[in-house]
């Protein structure tokens, strides 16, 4: 029998990482579980890393480091808190590491976890969005593998296996359209964070809920396509798909489009990835297309997500202006989920952002570092904040 692989998962208490566990589970010999970080949810960290044996736990807030460490008393799980900590428990030796961290905290972690030359299954979109360059070049030169996680972007990925990137005519993100998807244009003003959170076909947390309904998710994932795979932005395509059931479709220059069908679980992809180049069993329905009997598209409407537009002008502009983009969308989902803004005025601001930013000599720099990536981020959710105080 092989040695069981050493594997890390970075947010495990979000949906991606708990779908992650829940793999696991089924076949828990195959695995060692290194490491495992999560943020608040202090119970079910402590009880992920029991019941897995992991070598070490990390909650992302110093203030619960305590609480950690008496939840963990006995089991002879390490617990740590903390930033510093989260990117050494990245750093620990892994063969397959989820990064499932939300937001631009996810970057550092997970250029740790490369830099082991680990394979690094990315859930965090907005690592690429903000320093694809840098992901993909740290990979080449560690010896590590990304393995996108995202539902569009392993259905990119599926389609590509065998093909050449230089036949691809266009790539087709579908997206579901959201909570607002039918609303008239003219009720979006008042929206609330609540309606927004209500996703119609996707079990997925707060923040994420939002962003889909807002359509900076998918934004975010053009982006991310843009940077991942080097399409170019002009073949980048985005259709509303109320069934959620086609991921994606790969276009190529005879004509033929590659489509990626399933259902709406993100076990898929996450199996895809754990798995990977192998495919094994994944608990997943199995669609029945005579019941499904039709599948429905309709274009995505810039007037309605506006974000969308912007997406195309952070990835015609290139540099740290993805950095720019997502650091103002936190900020932005952090005022409307607090109230201080309206759901339409998160577009205003980031808008507002890129357009301040978007020639300052500061961040004009052809190479991608880190440490111009973080000064980018923090220039902008400085920005924005600015930005929201005048509104």
């Amino acid at each position: 029998m092989s040695a069981p692989r050493r594997i890390s998962i970075l947010g495990t208490t979000g949906s991606i990482g708990q779908s992650t566990l829940d793999l696991v589970r089924r076949d828990p010999a195959a695995y060692h579980v290194v490491a495992l970080t999560g943020g608040r949810n202090i119970a079910q960290l402590a009880a992920d890393a029991a019941e897995f044996g992991a070598e070490i736990a990390v909650t992302a807030h110093g203030d619960c480091l305590d609480a950690l460490r008496s939840a963990l008393s006995g089991t002879g799980v390490e617990a740590a808190a903390g930033e510093a900590a989260l990117i050494e428990a990245a750093a620990r030796p892994a063969d397959w590491v989820m990064s499932a961290i939300v937001g631009a905290a996810g970057l550092a972690p997970g250029l740790a976890a490369l830099r082991t030359g680990a394979t690094l299954a990315l859930a965090n979109k907005e690592s690429m969005v903000c320093a694809g360059p840098l992901m993909l070049s740290e990979a080449r030169a560690h010896g590590g593998r990304i393995l996108p996680v995202d539902s569009e972007h392993s259905a990119v990925f599926q389609a590509l296996l065998g093909e050449d990137v230089g036949s691809v005519e266009r790539v087709i993100i579908t997206a579901s359209g959201g909570a607002f998807r039918d609303w008239p244009l003219e009720r979006l003003a008042a929206a609330t964070p609540e309606e927004a959170a209500t996703h119609p076909n996707w079990d997925m947390g707060q923040r994420i809920t939002i962003d889909s309904a807002s359509m900076f998710n998918k934004a975010l994932e053009l982006i991310e396509t843009h940077e991942f795979f080097r399409i170019p932005p002009e073949r980048i395509e985005t259709v509303v798909h109320p069934e959620s059931l086609v991921h994606a479709l790969v276009g190529f220059a005879d004509g033929g489009l590659m489509a990626h069908v399933g259902p709406p679980d993100m076990r898929h992809a996450i199996g895809f990835a754990l798995h990977y180049p192998e495919r094994r069993h994944v608990p997943v329905e199995r669609l029945d297309l005579a019941t499904i009997g039709s599948l429905s598209f309709r274009p995505a409407d810039e007037t309605r997500w506006p974000a969308l537009r912007l997406a195309r002008e952070v990835m015609q502009a290139g540099g740290l202006s993805g950095a720019v983009f997502n650091a103002a969308k936190e900020r932005a989902l952090d005022a409307f989920i607090d109230r201080r803004i309206g759901f339409l005025q998160m577009t205003e601001v980031v808008e507002a952002t890129l357009d301040s930013i978007g020639s300052h000599a500061r961040l004009v720099d052809d190479a991608i570092h880190l440490d111009k990536v973080l000064e980018a981020d923090h220039l902008a959710r400085y920005t924005a904040d600015e930005i929201m105080a005048r509104l």
